[in-house]
């Protein structure tokens, strides 16, 4: 058994961590709220702006549907990983490299594929197998639309110039604190509404359908962008609240395994002093 200095460094030291993971807690949940508002209000204008655009899109043939909906043999894609720049959030990243890692082995095994990473852990980690071809991990530091439509931009142009002919988004969407869901996406070319579907299309057009259509592509990809970092960065938050919060209730069970073990130590050692004591004074009596 170890001896009684050592299991009391081991409580304090444990007692320090408890108050790190609490604080980092803390700190989670209140950037959770703003993160949730954010997306959560975001998410009715996305959908609908996509929507809108899918329906469209499926009523207008070949070029009217412009370069971002060219339908082209694939050779060369281009996978967008959404991670973090930061650890301690349980399996949020980890996710979202196993997804990746699995798209691009099962899907596109015979393909060239890229890697653009947007945070930190993902580059670190799927630039050791694939070519990354940008890390743009600073746009946590100033989560904008604009800056996040600079990215669009830069997705749109490698597409619309030939550089890659299908482009996917990796990320997590957030759904709660406790769950956050793997989601891969298309980005381009842009996917139309099933045909087979009824499409309300009850719609007077001014000056016409190809220019609004030409018109919302750009907005509609830049939008569907920022919403998914922003369903990232939710989700991010949400999972480091989690697993600091099990890190916190682990701490505190292991602390107060070793109180008792620390008391029947210390318990053990009285008993043993008591019994010399008694023992001593036995022998002198004799």
């Amino acid at each position: 058994m170890a001896n009684l200095k050592e299991i009391r460094n081991r409580i304090s030291s444990i007692g320090s961590t408890m108050q790190i993971t609490s604080a980092m807690k803390m700190v989670s949940a209140a950037k959770l709220k703003k993160a949730q508002d954010a997306i959560t209000a975001m998410r009715p204008y996305s959908n609908k702006l996509t929507e809108l655009l899918q329906n469209l899109s499926a009523t207008l043939d070949g070029e009217s549907g412009g370069v971002y909906a060219n339908e082209r043999e694939v050779t060369k894609v281009l996978v967008v990983a959404i991670t973090s720049n930061r650890g301690l959030c349980g399996a949020f990243n980890s996710s979202i490299i196993k997804k990746s890692i699995e798209i691009i082995a099962n899907d596109f095994g015979e393909k060239q594929v890229d890697v653009y990473a947007i945070g930190k852990k993902g580059n670190d980690l799927l630039s050791k197998e694939y070519n990354v071809v940008a890390n743009k991990s600073e746009l946590f530091d100033e989560l904008t639309f604009a800056n996040a439509a600079a990215i669009a931009e830069d997705l749109m142009s490698y597409f619309s110039e030939g550089d890659y002919d299908k482009i996917m988004i990796v990320y997590n969407k957030f759904k709660n604190a406790a769950t956050q869901i793997t989601t891969v996406e298309q980005f381009l070319p842009i996917v139309p509404a099933d045909k087979d579907t009824n499409v309300n299309l009850d719609y007077i057009f001014e000056p016409s359908k190809e220019d609004i259509v030409q018109g919302l592509i750009p907005k509609s990809l830049k939008t569907q962008l920022y919403k998914a970092v922003r369903d990232s960065f939710a989700a991010e938050h949400g999972a480091r609240m989690t697993a600091m919060h099990k890190a916190t209730d682990n701490a505190k069970e292991l602390r107060d395994d070793l109180l008792l073990t620390y008391n029947k130590a210390r318990q053990a050692a009285i008993t043993n002093e008591i019994l010399e004591i008694v023992g001593g004074a036995e022998a002198l009596n004799a």
